[in-house]
């Protein structure tokens, strides 16, 4: 008796079922609910049924699928049951399979309900300007490893994003994890080895940062405009990033508890989910920024519902405020420019510098681990990771003392 079953890796059934002494799996594209349970489990039924009466024509039930290939190199689909003269002959067996586009879309209809609209909107772009053009003539099944790498090799050819002769490694390894995740959902669908076995990302390189020294941040504060100066002023002293800033609400500012919730971010020109689940957190107001936030509350508390806003009340434009007011500004103070981000790395590296508890600083910052504060800030708190030699150096020098001393005795 055949089963409806749950692929663990998607989440989605597959009936499960014997014909002709074969064992068949037909995949859906439904994921594990009761009530998609209860149609995939009728539809078993008929099959099942049809099966007993001798009347089941598997092509008629399951048109495409690669188990017709099976069945007809089985001899099972002669006779009653045959799905065509043409599938049960092998010399003349044709590929059912999807182009790559048409199956695209449908997995990025399947797929979309559970991403932000940002995360969408990125997917899209990835599928329209490279995956569905360098496979456009291609069926799943027709795509193989070297296909892949190619295509690869053609997205590290085009000109990256602000000035970059190449596109950059992390952003080749976002377009081909979005071909990864349709070719395994290809590979399990239609029962063919998925080719992007065994490709491994692109190598990244290591972040570099620039963060400011805290007179550098105390000069900045003193000369921006003042219509900005709590705006900085709260970005460098909690880290927060830019859409998160921009996007603040004072729903979310707490002034009793002397807390930021941070809870949405904001996307060409509109507030959404967070980055991660582990971006919702609180934000202590650190030193000044108590006194900032109550005074930009009185000068925008009644004219928007975001903290920081323009005349009009809406939120703030981050490409045409760091235009406007944040390079020209580095550059009347003589500093190098440096993109407004750093403001998030200079909150890590101070925090950090002044003793306070690592785990706690990921909070603050919105990380899950502290695996990245090591990795990414090490260098800028070397007597708070002890990551400088100096406890080593101490300890072979108070040894080399109490050798002395005892030669000396």
């Amino acid at each position: 008796m055949g089963k409806v079953r749950e692929r663990k890796e998607t989440g989605k059934l597959y009936l499960d079922f014997m014909f002709e002494g074969l064992r068949c799996r037909e995949q859906t594209a439904l994921p594990d609910t009761p009530a998609n349970r209860k149609k995939c489990e009728a539809l078993l039924q008929k099959v099942e049924a049809k099966i007993l009466l001798g009347e089941f024509d598997y092509a008629e039930f399951f048109p495409g699928s690669r188990n017709l290939k099976k069945l007809a190199k089985a001899g099972a689909l002669s006779g009653t049951g045959r799905a065509s003269n043409a599938m049960a002959d092998p010399d003349q067996e044709t590929d059912q399979s999807p182009l790559f586009p048409d199956f695209a879309d449908l997995w990025l209809e399947e797929n979309k309900i559970q991403w932000r609209a940002s995360h969408l909107r990125n997917v899209e772009s990835i599928l329209e300007s490279s995956l569905k053009p360098a496979f456009k003539n291609k069926r799943l099944t027709e795509i193989t490893k070297a296909n892949i790498l190619a295509a690869r090799n053609k997205l590290a050819s085009r000109k990256g994003r602000a000035g970059n002769i190449q596109m950059a490694p992390k952003t080749i390894n976002s377009h081909m994890a979005i071909l990864r995740m349709i070719l395994t959902e290809g590979a399990e669908r239609f029962d063919f080895a998925n080719p992007y076995r065994n490709i491994k990302p692109l190598k990244l390189k290591k972040v570099n940062i620039e963060p400011f020294s805290l007179h550098e941040v105390e000069r900045i504060t003193k000369y921006v405009r003042k219509d900005y100066q709590n705006y900085y002023l709260v970005r460098f002293y909690t880290g927060m990033r830019t859409g998160e800033i921009d996007g603040l609400k004072w729903e979310h500012v707490d002034f009793e508890k002397r807390e930021i919730l941070v809870r949405e971010t904001l996307i060409n020109g509109k507030t959404e989910y967070t980055k991660t689940d582990g971006s919702q957190r609180e934000i202590p107001m650190f030193g000044p920024v108590y006194n900032a936030l109550k005074a930009q509350n009185a000068a925008t508390g009644k004219l928007s519902k975001f903290v920081f806003c323009n005349r009009l009340g809406e939120p703030l434009d981050h490409n045409n405020v760091t235009k406007r007011v944040w390079y020209p500004l580095l550059q009347a103070l003589n500093l190098k420019k440096r993109r407004p981000y750093q403001t998030r790395h200079t909150a890590a590296t101070l925090l950090l510098a002044s003793g306070e508890n690592p785990e706690w600083v990921a909070r603050v910052l919105g990380h899950s681990s502290t695996e990245m504060l090591f990795k990414v800030y090490s260098r800028f708190i070397p007597n708070v990771t002890r990551m400088d030699g100096s406890a080593f150096e101490r300890l072979i020098g108070s040894r080399s003392e109490d050798l002395e001393e005892s030669e000396n005795a």
